[in-house]
């Protein structure tokens, strides 16, 4: 062959494989996590009286989980456990965190729209913070100090309610108050940061929003979903479709910004649901009336380890990577997002300290995954008698407030968790009392010792019962 004819084929040879000189787009990440949504809330979950057709649709395009964990049975450790890929009491949010506590998210911790934005990835928050004390404050880390480009947020609730909040703050000025209702005005900070962010760049994006946590309010619109004169009902459950109808916004406005395909989205929540989910029969439409999140059956609610306080909502879709209308019975837990998301964005997680992720991107291909550390929950403010839990295959183990007394779960057939077999399984339970204790040793010798000198009391407030 002359050297023309060598040079001509192997220009038609570049020609005709033209990816050889193009990178393969990035996916583009987006995070909605619900703030008290139980397991059982969703239609697309078995609730028979919720409407959720937003969510329902999103669950029927992409994957849903019927063993999604939180990694807390209260919110802001739940959090920090999604960003950083670590348990929280061992990268320190072990409590929920009221105004000027010392606990926070700290600087040391590598987050991940940290690592994101290190890769080029635009970064954006948009919703409750609650991962610091001192809440817009050179005291404490903000959002900007762990990776976010835009952060529109509050510390913790909205307040005074979801309608018409006075407390959000935009990349650190106040922005006084609002008009409309908490989720909306959230999802629409969202798409106008979407819309203004540079095309040519992948992103990464949370939305967290603060329905269905109290103080609820409700668009009257969707309390007339709910036929029903139980005003306590009408809200929480108009709380929840409001939830979904500000869902269903994001979804159509990635639609419309032909987003739809290159962008893996979850949708979950950060704990279980609050209160009894009974009426109030004292104070019919009261705030504490409007606890009526459901948990499915399972045992406990918010604050938790049984799976009623921290076993949740999950939903997946990425297009052409997940197939449309599947589930999943696989347990995972809130912390797996950090390393499926870096594993996605092609991001190593960090060696330099303990990561308790693993990647979910197996249970896409229908495959399995391997843990090398047990899912783990230590709830700060839990019930005495479900302090800390551990969970290894279909077995799960939860000890009281001192470890000295245990229960055995075989969840596969048992997940309302009603027979405790600690005294008919003694190996089994030895076996998870052992991993239990190795775990709750090595994550308490790692964190902060912020939890020995903590003194809030802020376990659940019974009311005073009245005099007759």
């Amino acid at each position: 062959m002359t050297m023309t004819r060598y040079l001509l084929a192997l220009l038609a040879l570049l020609v005709s494989t033209p990816l050889l000189a193009e990178e393969k787009p990035k996916t583009n990440f987006i995070v909605f996590l619900a703030d008290d949504l139980g397991w059982g809330d969703l239609a697309c979950y078995g609730n028979p009286k919720m409407k959720t057709p937003n969510l329902d649709a999103f669950a029927s395009q992409g994957l849903r989980f019927s063993q999604c964990y939180s990694a807390c049975g209260v919110c802001s450790p739940s959090r920090s456990a999604i960003l950083t890929g670590r348990t929280p009491y061992r990268n320190g949010v072990f409590r929920w965190i009221p105004e000027k506590h010392e606990c926070h998210l700290r600087t040391s911790e590598i987050t991940m729209p940290k690592l994101l934005q290190q890769s080029g990835y635009q970064t954006c928050h948009v919703g409750k913070w609650h991962l610091n004390g001192f809440f817009n404050s050179p005291k404490h880390p903000q959002p900007n100090d762990h990776g976010f480009d835009h952060w529109f947020a509050t510390q913790n609730n909205a307040g005074p309610s979801h309608k018409n909040p006075v407390n959000f703050v935009r990349n650190g000025e106040p922005v006084g108050q609002l008009e409309g209702y908490s989720s909306l005005l959230v999802v629409d900070e969202a798409i106008g940061w979407l819309k203004n962010r540079d095309p040519n760049k992948p992103f990464y994006l949370n939305v967290w929003t603060h329905e269905p946590h109290l103080p609820i309010e409700s668009d009257p619109q969707f309390q007339a979903l709910y036929d029903t004169d139980d005003v306590g009902l009408k809200q929480h459950h108009g709380n929840i479709s409001q939830l979904d109808y500000a869902f269903g916004r994001l979804i159509q406005a990635l639609d419309e910004l032909k987003l739809t395909d290159s962008t893996f989205i979850v949708f979950t929540s950060d704990n279980g649901p609050e209160g009894t989910g009974k009426p109030d029969l004292e104070n019919p439409g009261s705030q504490q009336d409007r606890n009526r999140g459901s948990t499915g059956g399972l045992r406990g609610r918010k604050r938790a380890d049984f799976d009623g306080g921290i076993r949740v909502p999950g939903i997946i879709r990425w297009p052409n990577h997940i197939a449309p209308g599947t589930s999943n019975n696989t347990p995972i837990v809130g912390t797996d997002l950090f390393a499926t998301i870096l594993e996605i964005a092609g991001i190593p997680a960090p060696t330099d300290r303990t990561i308790d992720a693993v990647s979910i991107t197996p249970l896409f291909r229908n495959e399995s995954i391997q843990r090398k550390l047990p899912m783990y929950w230590r709830t700060h403010i839990s019930p005495p008698e479900c302090r800390v839990a551990a969970r290894v295959g279909d077995w799960k183990i939860v000890g009281n407030v001192d470890m000295t007394k245990f229960k055995l779960f075989d969840m596969a057939n048992d997940p309302e968790e009603a027979n405790d077999l600690a005294e008919k399984e003694p190996e089994k339970l030895a076996e998870m009392k052992s991993v239990l204790l190795k775990m709750d040793s090595e994550v308490f010798a790692e964190g902060p010792d912020w939890w020995k000198r903590d003194t809030v009391d802020d376990q659940p407030k019974k009311k005073p019962t009245k005099q007759k």
